[in-house]
């Protein structure tokens, strides 16, 4: 699973960068601007921004992302303690919000709890009879494997990770490709026309005019 964390405290980010490390690729940055950059390089599965930093604050940028559908979860982390910050952090699209100081235990706790709902383990079970292995590209119906291409492996999952809504093809060609390298939308629906022959139709919907939904 890859992080990006958007940290200024040098002390607290080497600290936060060591003990995920451990079980996740972290790339930290000090910057906003940075941070953004970075987003748009880069597909990340989790966010961890700071709200204060030198050239801006957690809250703008996550508002920046989300305005280019980009449903990333995202955790802040803040050493203000007025509701005002909470409720402007949940506002802007966050996912969780942890107040400084705090145990690295209890940031471990609520990274494992944005994974489950969010379906970033690396085997995950879509449906009864279906289970998704992220790294290894497997997809097991029933008693069929079937190993997917990297690119049907991304569409799939992130039409899992977001689940409980309808998702544009142009918002997967922004969040799934890089700028230079982006398809046509045709290649897109060709993807997602052979993971409906791997999963059957009524797992992936056509919602004829806004997209694609998973079932």
């Amino acid at each position: 699973m890859k992080i990006l964390l958007l940290e200024d405290d040098t002390v607290l980010s080497n600290i936060l960068v060591d003990f995920l490390q451990e079980n996740y690729e972290v790339t930290h940055t000090y910057s906003m601007k940075e941070a953004l950059g970075l987003s748009e390089k880069s597909n990340f599965d989790l966010y961890i921004f700071d709200i204060n930093v030198p050239d801006g604050d957690g809250i703008s940028l996550l508002k920046s992302l989300r305005s280019f559908h980009d449903e990333t979860p995202a955790i802040f982390i803040t050493a203000f303690h007025d509701t005002k910050y909470l409720k402007a952090a949940f506002e802007s699209g966050a996912n969780d919000f942890i107040k400084k100081p705090f145990d690295l235990e209890e940031l471990a706790q609520r990274v494992e709890n944005i994974k489950k709902h969010f379906g970033l383990n690396s085997l995950l079970k879509l449906a009864s009879n279906i289970e998704f292995d992220r790294q290894t590209h497997m997809l097991r119906c029933a008693d069929i494997a079937y190993t997917l291409s990297p690119k049907e492996s991304a569409v799939l999952h992130y039409l899992y990770k977001n689940r409980h809504r309808v998702v544009s093809v142009d918002e997967m060609l922004q969040n799934l490709w890089e700028y230079d390298e982006m398809p046509s939308p045709d290649a897109i629906r060709t993807l997602i026309k052979e993971l409906r022959k791997y999963l059957g139709k009524e797992h992936i919907l056509n919602v004829r005019g806004e997209g694609y939904k998973f079932e």
